[in-house]
């Protein structure tokens, strides 16, 4: 089998569980999810394990599969190097957050939801497209802004 084919039949598989997983635990359901999020009314603590077992499986095993030499697909690892706290980070963290809360659903559900036709999580998606689209507008511009003010 082609390397290319394992890389995809890999990418397909891992979606597939990723998404049986959202299913599974209710992250589809934006009525779950609010009530995850309504900690002063009817608060469902469910989604908690959900998060808790998560970053349980994922602690375990990245610390786990960095050791080898290199991933199964690739040469080498590719990991995020960056790690301060800056305004873009904060201001894209709180409108995640705050869409999410709106909305009851995150892009990963939302994708996997659109799979039920349903027409909210189709404009969800619509509108979470938009968004990306409009963002990447304005972070070029402010890139080639800065660019522009730093030339003599």
């Amino acid at each position: 089998m082609k390397s290319g084919t394992k890389v995809g039949l890999s990418a397909f598989g891992s979606g597939v569980l990723f998404a049986l997983g959202l299913s599974v635990a209710g992250m589809t359901q934006p009525s779950k999810v609010i009530g995850f999020l309504d900690f002063f009314g009817s608060w469902d603590p469910t989604l908690a394990f959900v998060m808790l077992g998560a970053i349980g499986v994922h602690f375990g095993l990245l610390r786990r599969i960095v050791r080898r030499r290199a991933p199964l697909f690739e040469v080498k690892f590719r990991l995020p190097n960056r790690n301060e706290v800056d305004a873009r980070l904060l201001v894209g963290s709180a409108l995640f957050g705050v869409g999410w809360g709106l909305g009851g659903i995150c892009p990963g559900p939302a994708i996997v939801a659109l799979g039920t036709g349903a027409l909210p999580f189709v404009a969800f998606f619509v509108a979470m497209v938009a968004g990306m689209i409009v963002f990447r507008g304005f972070d070029d511009s402010m890139k080639r802004r800065r660019s522009e003010s730093k030339s003599p």
